[in-house]
């Protein structure tokens, strides 16, 4: 895998590659496909996939007795076509990462993966993803702009969905161990506190925070609808941090709520030296993105 560049020499091999940064840039400004080549390179298998071998399929799920593990895929060379009911909707050129929401929240594959020509890919199950993401932590907030992107997209069409449906409910991506450990690594209590009714947060806001729910719950709204309740151990604002961009929705208090407040500078930090963190709120970012898609696919039906 030494050969492996997202340099623009012209070789055949190399200059496929080289193609990828323009079409990952154009979707994040962050993504540094360099960088995302050399998490992968840190920790991945790499596999040849021949025209019309699937790497995964739609709904297919992973951890079962006699089911294969998930895998997280960057493309080498090649392309792959991806499929839904049969239907191809997509396709994911050389540099791009794909198939990572199985990985990082154990969710089942929401299409289907096809190589259209013959492709090599470099692939990560989530041990191989957490061992990358201990050498190269930082590499979770590259993730997390691809996925942010993706999660607006789906707010902004679940907000012009209506009317609205069954909130989701979204807690425990902490337990007590890590909110304990998250409190000591910042330096003593960052506590905010909102009595029910209270706007957290309002959409099209700048974000300097984000926040973990200690106590209480939270409503998360686009308009009149309500997407989803966050309870303790639950996280939210983190989408405006990780961009830079106005708030995507509203946090409303829906009892009295405790709130682990985290600055830009600090969320940064953590995000580059905690992995474990940086693990959290991608699962978080998977977890939201899955249950929006759940809530316009069922109002669309």
């Amino acid at each position: 895998m030494e050969d492996l560049d997202f340099s623009a020499k012209h070789t055949p091999r190399r200059q496929a590659v080289s193609r990828a940064p323009a079409q990952v840039a154009a979707q994040s400004p962050l993504y540094q496909p360099a960088i995302a080549l050399e998490f992968f390179r840190s920790a991945a298998t790499l596999e040849e996939k021949p025209a019309g071998k699937p790497l995964f399929s739609e709904n297919e799920k992973a951890g079962g007795l006699f089911s294969k593990s998930a895998r997280m895929y960057l493309l080498l060379e090649g392309e792959i076509g991806l499929m839904i009911r049969n239907k191809f909707f997509g396709v994911v050129k050389p540099g791009d990462v794909f198939g990572e929401l199985a990985v990082i929240a154990g969710l089942p594959r929401s299409a289907t993966a096809m190589a259209k020509i013959n492709c090599r890919v470099l692939s990560l199950d989530e041990k191989q993803f957490h061992a990358a993401l201990e050498k190269k932590p930082e590499f979770a907030l590259m993730l997390m702009s691809i996925m942010v992107q993706r999660l607006r997209q789906s707010i902004v069409r679940r907000g012009a969905v209506a009317p609205a449906g069954i909130p989701a409910e979204r807690s425990d991506i902490l337990g007590r161990k890590a909110l304990a450990d998250l409190q000591r690594e910042l330096g003593g209590p960052a506590h905010a506190v909102f009595q029910a009714g209270k706007v957290i947060m309002s959409t099209g806001a700048v974000g300097t925070f984000m926040y973990v729910v200690l106590e209480g719950r939270v409503a998360i709204s686009v308009g009149k609808n309500v997407l989803e309740h966050v309870g303790p151990g639950g996280m939210f604002g983190e989408l405006a941090l990780v961009d830079g961009s106005a708030r995507a929705a509203t946090a409303t208090a829906v009892t009295d709520c405790e709130l682990l407040s985290i600055n830009r500078r600090q969320f940064l930090n953590l995000v580059k030296t905690r992995p474990l963190f940086g693990a959290s709120l991608l699962k978080s970012i998977a977890l939201r993105m899955q249950q929006l898609a759940l809530q316009v696919a069922q109002m669309q039906a």
